[in-house]
């Protein structure tokens, strides 16, 4: 199966997301959430998930300006986690996670959304115009550190006159980076970095 050709589930995703796009206003997004989305940005996504098996839902906000101007304008990632007590928490932000709205070529937004995986999740980008690729970044949750960490990025990429033939790369640590955490992560520069 090829990462790059659309399966019915990725372009009900990506439907979902473009339909949820700005569907939160200000009255129907949770109250305990409000003070996180801030005057000019709106909700992009909103998951709520187990993300660490500890059994209660940590909550997933993608929030982005409203400047429809500003194709490079910030999009900012906000992992919640829950206390036992059932108080929600800031677990983890990061505003360089996510590509800009203008960071995919002809193809224009980058951002097709998230894959979840029992302890973790893979940021899913798509791009380009005669060149096309794809990025997509996974993060996993470590007891140890008790964050997410960056522990794949898999890109592929071809030329429209060739689909066929497709270029393939796995990165992975220690190999590729160190140990790169959720809030340090940054998409345009995260090869050879983190702590060995």
């Amino acid at each position: 199966m090829s990462l790059l050709r659309p399966t019915l589930s990725r372009m009900a995703a990506l439907l979902a997301l473009l339909l949820a796009t700005g569907s939160y206003a200000a009255e129907t997004l949770p109250a305990e959430l409000r003070p996180f989305v801030q005057k000019g940005y709106s909700v992009l996504s909103l998951d709520e998930i187990d993300l660490n098996r500890d059994g209660r839902k940590e909550t997933v906000l993608v929030i982005e300006t409203d400047d429809t101007t500003n194709d490079e304008g910030p999009r900012s990632l906000l992992l919640f986690s829950r206390t036992p007590a059932g108080k929600l928490t800031l677990a983890s932000r990061n505003d360089k996670a996510i590509l800009c709205r203008g960071c995919g070529g002809i193809f224009g937004d980058p951002y097709e959304g998230m894959d979840f995986q029992p302890d973790g999740f893979t940021l899913l980008h798509y791009g380009g115009s005669n060149w096309r690729w794809r990025e997509d970044f996974r993060f996993a949750w470590s007891r140890r550190d008790r964050t997410w960490q960056l522990v794949a990025v898999d890109s592929l990429s071809f030329h429209t006159s060739n689909p066929n033939k497709q270029t393939r790369k796995q990165a992975r640590p220690p190999r590729d980076f160190g140990l790169i955490n959720l809030a340090d992560f940054d998409y345009e520069n995260w090869e050879g970095r983190g702590k060995r």
